[in-house]
């Protein structure tokens, strides 16, 4: 619909591939209880989706962190701004991501996690865009590869707007974005219908 914006995953093959990776984790955690680790604020929707999936007596929690490095790039360092509510000492943990790019800040922060003894610690990413990828990574539950492009909805952002689209966009540019926001506004979410059913927007 837009040189700006494109349909990179509909709704619907979000949605069809979080059952998917309920179902494994579901399988491969039978009898344990896993806490999933959400890192706020991008993965919160992937997780609130994931979550109800699972069938499992799970917990959640939640870390809020900033990177930080030298010069403009991020160095993979981070600043913890919240963290766990409840100690992950002998628990199974499994860390939900929205996206994983160079894996700089996710590798610093798996180092921080095992510092404080886990039984086990495994990483669900909804994307993965591995042809940035710095340092090796295992990702045990991987939903969507994601093309080398930036992009926005399901709980990804662009100055904190547009997390709230059902599907996930591709864009040409931010400054693109920035310059012609009215681009996203066919994809927002739009009134309930009258049976109450939402209208998602094109796909």
């Amino acid at each position: 619909m837009s040189d700006v914006a494109t349909v990179l995953f509909p709704a619907p093959a979000i949605q069809g591939r979080v059952r998917e990776l309920g179902g494994a984790i579901t399988a491969d955690y039978a009898g344990r209880s896993p806490v999933l680790i959400s890192i706020l604020k991008g993965g919160v929707i992937f997780l609130a989706d994931l979550i109800r999936v699972i069938d499992l007596p799970l917990r959640v929690d939640f870390m809020s962190i900033s990177s930080y490095g030298g010069g403009s790039k991020a160095s993979g360092v981070v600043r913890i701004l919240k963290d766990l509510d409840q100690d992950i000492g002998g628990e199974d943990v499994i860390v939900v991501e929205d996206i994983i790019d160079t894996g700089l800040t996710l590798s610093y922060l798996l180092g921080t996690l095992w510092s404080r003894e886990p039984a086990s610690l495994e990483v669900c990413a909804l994307l993965d865009k591995s042809v940035r990828r710095i340092p090796p990574l295992t990702i045990k539950y991987r939903g969507l590869e994601c093309p080398d492009r930036f992009v926005v909805g399901y709980g990804l952002d662009h100055n904190e707007r547009y997390r709230n689209l059902s599907m996930i966009l591709a864009v040409d540019s931010q400054t693109s974005l920035t310059e012609h926001p009215e681009t996203i506004l066919p994809y927002l979410p739009r009134p309930l219908d009258p049976q109450g059913l939402e209208a998602v927007g094109p796909e």
